[in-house]
């Protein structure tokens, strides 16, 4: 049973609106960031639980998804979502670990996404998977991170996909650039800001993960 719409309302101005519902085993975070003027959706990470999230899309007027990575746990939803003819868009380095659920456009780094009034700016940031991507909603402090920044450090980097060096990099040159207000929405648990996590960079490569 999908939870009333003001139950899964996150974040709100005067244009914006961001629904967040958590799904799956692993407690995935799955955004809608709606246009207020327009009615415009997206929504980003189709992680699990299908049925809830054809629900959403239905009442926020999601128009397409977009995937800040490849991994298994975000993706579990991208077949109803393409059967019911949402667009999936992913980049094109973590495309091959959508081959068995499908896609159909690659996000591109400083890519701009508009829907309604609104515009994203993509912001390539490897490190957790060789594609894994952010997006920066203009005008607003909001940065949805995936599973690159989480409160307390990096996304693990242990997989065959990840590389540690590399996502501290992202994290240092891509996402700490942003002014320490901007909060991040990542891909499970509660929210941070940059400024709350971009102390403890030294802390994280010490101990390594």
């Amino acid at each position: 049973m999908v939870a009333a719409l003001s139950n899964t309302l996150h974040w709100s101005n005067a244009d914006v609106e961001v629904h967040k519902v958590v799904v799956g085993p692993y407690e995935n975070n799955v955004f809608i960031v709606r246009c207020t003027s327009t009615g415009q959706a997206v929504l980003i990470d189709a992680a699990n639980e299908h049925e809830q999230l054809l629900e959403l899309c239905q009442r926020l007027g999601v128009r397409r998804v977009l995937e800040t990575h490849g991994h298994w746990d975000h993706i579990q939803a991208v077949p109803a979502m393409r059967e019911a003819g949402y667009e999936v868009a992913v980049t094109k380095l973590d495309a091959p670990m959508l081959d068995d659920v499908g896609y159909d456009v690659f996000l591109d780094d400083t890519e701009v996404i508009e829907f309604g009034k609104l515009q994203m700016n993509a912001i390539h940031n490897p490190g957790h998977t060789p594609g894994s991507i952010s997006f920066e909603l203009v005008d607003t402090p909001l940065l949805f991170t995936g599973d690159t920044l989480f409160p307390g450090g990096p996304g693990n980097t242990k997989s065959d996909t990840g590389d540690f060096d590399t996502i501290i990099h992202s994290i240092n040159d891509r996402l700490f650039t942003f002014p320490d207000d901007t909060i991040v929405l990542p891909g499970h648990g509660l929210d941070t800001t940059i400024g709350a996590e971009r102390p403890h960079l030294d802390e994280w490569v010490d101990r390594g993960w």
